[in-house]
């Protein structure tokens, strides 16, 4: 069953991933790709590349057809579905296996049986692995909340809501049917007690066809914001050794009950001293690479292994853990507007290497969009210890620049050097808690280094003349030291004196405009004169837009509406995640220009709120 072709049916940093592997392997890599993605790194990095068909970009990676026929044309022998996009469906798998070719993953079977969170439960309690108590969605008893309504078709956190009380259920339970319809095409659901404070801890398991299994040890994936992880390490820290070995067993037993084949994941929910299953991924990870650094063992190698039909390399006595190891996710997203994503251009780009291990999808300037997923990249660090591991990704991210984009780079710094995650307090709703998590959710102020580092770009430059020196030379009386005026990011004009040798600061100056980042956060500058124009941008407050591209899903005021700040004005559907639109200000609502169903872009004018005292004067 061996094969010397690999098609990798995905893009971005975990294609270039397996395309790496395969290239170690001696094996030919084949990529294929959107129009969207037609100059991405991947592309040129892999042997051979296929574009995909007409479909729009979100689409094609999800065309089971046209892989197949990239697959055909390209003459692959397996195909790697990465994650996400078809990786966990089961009728790409056997789509794969009907044409003859190695599907580099589970069986179909499996995937289909644990691919439902409600098939998937069942056949965690048949194998012994603890699972939380089950309610009925229309007899929840009050003394059971809070309780967790999730979708039973899929996982990645979509259709995912907490209800503390039976006055939320049916607007959760109703959000959650359609956000699940979107993502899975199945809107049924799933209702459980709702573990407070828990922590999110997996266990890296491998099987073969051969009938071997082993775990690679556990992670802890517990910083989160609405369910998306952001911060994953390796080993979890200060869990207690029962609930380990409890873990690992169950992984283990789980992955033989069904005979699994390839590399997974078993997700549990821990707390109290007590672990309750949550969900089995039947891919390789995102944060795979914590597990690598700590066991040494190459996943994707193994994975290329197994599907050829080989044992696995290693028994599980001779697998151990050594050090810790942390990843950060860096995302094109704004983590002080709720973390929405980000579309535009990077200026400048600096990733933290070699000091760090990165794993990403671009490696200098150019456009982002928003078609996929916001990730950029994965910033890794292992040390001897959890402490000299938060140093060293602390220090990665100080080294991290990514200008002309807003990113979440320095809010993860900002999270890894809080008390809280240094101490292990962090678990799964932490961030989604305001008053636990003010500090780190708390916008940052612009730098002083920041607004001299501006400041020293944007002076006039020294032409050797006493007319034009830096230094505030006058003919008569002493030198006047220079102030610059500068504009920072929210069009307030400082006069500034420019630093002479800024330290702790990455940046570049393009035209009127200065790029700096600081400590991860970046910052954007402006010369007077360019930041009127980008300050005039701000004019337009009262009007509500599309923080994305999506689809109005609700429209819940009427022209005349008299509204407050804050309040909820209607919801839109964008990257399967159901928005808010809500008020900006008090006033009255002054034109409606969407309504539901409608495809918006953008930046697109949804509503228009005049504020209470221009509505006011003008009644």
């Amino acid at each position: 069953m061996s094969f010397s072709s690999v098609l990798v049916a995905n893009r971005g940093e975990i294609a270039r991933r397996i395309i790496r592997a395969c290239r170690e392997a001696g094996l030919r890599s084949i990529a294929v790709y959107s129009d969207a993605d037609a100059d991405a790194p991947f592309v040129y990095e892999a042997d051979h590349a296929v574009r995909l068909g007409p479909p729009p970009a979100a689409e094609s990676y999800l065309s089971i057809p046209a892989i197949l026929e990239a697959a055909r044309a390209s003459g692959a022998e397996a195909i790697h579905p990465g994650y996400g996009f078809l990786s966990e469906r089961a009728a790409f798998a056997r789509a794969v296996t009907d044409a003859g070719l190695i599907f580099i993953g589970p069986s179909a079977d499996v995937i289909e049986a644990m691919g439902r969170k409600d098939r998937a439960r069942e056949i965690a309690e048949r194998a012994g692995v603890p699972v939380p108590p089950r309610q009925d969605p229309d007899a929840i008893p009050h003394d059971a909340y809070p309780v967790l309504v999730k979708a039973a078709a899929g996982g990645g956190g979509k259709g995912m809501h907490i209800v503390w009380s039976p006055e939320q259920l049916g607007d959760a339970l109703a959000t959650a049917r359609r956000e699940a319809a979107a993502a899975f095409g199945d809107d049924t659901l799933l209702v459980e007690r709702y573990v407070e404070s828990g922590r999110h801890v997996e266990v890296q398991v491998f099987g073969d066809a051969h009938g071997n299994v082993v775990h690679l040890y556990e992670r802890d994936c517990s910083a989160q914001r609405r369910h998306q992880k952001i911060v994953e390490e390796a080993p979890a820290p200060g869990l207690d050794p029962h609930v380990r070995r409890t873990i690992l067993d169950a992984s283990v037993a789980l992955c033989r009950e069904v005979g699994y084949v390839g590399a997974g994941t078993v997700e549990f929910l821990v707390a109290d001293d007590e672990a309750y299953f949550l969900e089995m991924n039947t891919r390789l990870q995102v944060e795979h690479p914590v597990t690598e650094e700590v066991t040494g063992i190459d996943l994707v190698q193994w994975q290329l292994a197994v599907a050829a039909g080989e044992r696995l390399p290693l028994r599980q006595d001779d697998i151990s853990c050594r050090g810790h190891a942390i990843e950060a996710r860096i995302y094109a997203e704004d983590p002080y507007a709720g973390f929405l994503p980000q579309a535009g251009r990077i200026e400048h780009l600096v990733w933290p290497e070699p000091e760090a291990r990165v794993e990403a999808a671009i490696d200098g300037p150019g456009a982002v969009g928003t078609s996929y997923d916001p990730m950029l990249a994965k910033i890794i660090v292992s040390g001897a210890d959890r402490s000299a591991a938060i140093d060293a990704l602390v220090d990665a991210l100080d080294e991290t620049a990514v200008l002309g984009l807003t990113t979440n780079a320095g809010f993860v710094r900002r999270l890894v050097n809080s008390e809280p995650f240094r101490n292990g307090q962090v678990h799964t709703g932490w961030l989604d808690d305001p008053a636990a998590a003010a500090e780190v959710l708390r916008a940052p102020e612009v730098p002083d280094v920041g607004w001299e580092f501006a400041a020293a770009l944007l002076a006039p430059r020294d032409d050797g003349s006493p007319f034009g020196r830096l230094d505030g030379w006058r003919s008569a009386g002493p030198v006047r030291p220079l102030l610059v005026p500068v504009a920072g990011p929210d069009g307030e004009v400082r006069q500034i004196r420019p630093a002479g040798d800024p330290v702790g600061i990455i940046g570049i100056r393009i035209g009127p405009r200065v790029l700096a980042a600081v400590e991860g956060h970046s910052w954007e500058f402006h010369a007077p004169d360019g930041a009127r124009r980008a300050h005039a941008a701000l004019a337009g407050a009262a009007e509500v837009t599309a923080p994305m591209p999506g689809a109005v899903v609700t429209v819940e005021v009427s022209e005349g509406d008299r509204v407050v700040d804050g309040q909820r004005l209607g919801t839109m559907e964008a990257m399967k995640m159901e928005l808010a639109l809500v008020a900006p200000h008090d006033g009255v609502v002054t034109q409606v220009a969407v309504e539901p169903g409608q495809q918006v872009a953008i930046g697109q004018l949804l509503l228009h709120v005049d504020p209470s005292d221009q509505a006011d004067s003008d009644s």
